[in-house]
């Protein structure tokens, strides 16, 4: 996958893209990661990217000319593939899992990222094909949305993660939240390892496994489950679960 990022500030994304698993991606030539500034679009000494809202009001907008011109221009360098144009904003659709795994099909994306006040409205109009959140806040700019959703998308990717699976267990994954997870030592200071995970019967481990996220997701996020298609076996563990939580409840009442 290659991913072009419009930017005033691609120093910013030094750190992140250059540590842990994105460096191993973009090394393995499973990603890459190029940035583009949109003052290089422009045309006057200063380099002016932005300028006062029509209308009035406070801060300053991106001009919408080179922010075209830069996605124009990789458009130009990724033919014949076209690059689905991603602008980051407050007021695009929330991003999630299902989200990404969307983006990870795709072959090429096109970021970009916004500043100021915001950019010019034409880029929503007729440029962006898609404006994507990651959360209902605002950020100083879109360059740690970008950061989010590369880094989501990217592990997603075949051959990006050490272990195939890995992805498909992650919280959000299947729609439910992810089972709990230990490692050695199988005690440390009173706290032990439940004894199942130490059995080596993969069958109990793997309904173990399943109940512990309908319950965590059942007490933390009740609202997902009516997103999952459930197996019978599912509906089963369900039941089991909110009974003795109910159980528990009403001693707790007493």
């Amino acid at each position: 996958m290659r991913v072009d990022i419009v930017t005033l500030f691609p120093s910013m994304f030094k750190g992140p893209f250059e540590e842990s698993i994105i460096k191993r991606a973009q090394e393995k030539g499973l990603l890459s990661i190029h940035f583009c500034n949109p003052r290089q679009f422009t045309y006057n000494r200063h380099h002016t990217v932005d300028d006062a809202p029509f209308g009035g009001g406070g801060g300053m907008v991106m001009k919408p000319e080179p922010i075209f011109e830069a996605v124009e221009k990789i458009k130009e360098e990724i033919k014949p593939s076209k690059g689905k144009v991603i602008l980051l904003s407050p007021q695009g659709t929330l991003f999630n899992q299902e989200k990404a795994k969307e983006l990870a099909k795709q072959e090429n994306l096109i970021l970009i990222c916004g500043h100021y006040e915001g950019v010019d409205e034409r880029v929503r109009e007729h440029l962006a094909e898609e404006e994507i959140s990651i959360g209902d806040y605002v950020l100083t700019g879109g360059e740690l949305a970008a950061m989010v959703v590369v880094d989501a998308v990217a592990r997603l990717l075949p051959g990006v993660l050490g272990c195939e699976n890995s992805a498909k267990e992650d919280s959000f994954y299947s729609g439910l939240l992810e089972y709990p997870q230990y490692t050695r030592p199988a005690e440390f200071r009173g706290w032990k390892v439940p004894e199942v995970l130490l059995s080596g019967n993969h069958e109990l481990i793997r309904k173990w496994r399943r109940r512990k996220m309908l319950e965590r997701t059942l007490r933390r996020r009740p609202e997902l489950l009516k997103k999952v298609k459930l197996s019978e076996e599912d509906k089963k563990l369900l039941r089991e679960i909110k009974d003795n939580i109910s159980e528990f409840e009403g001693k707790e009442d007493r």
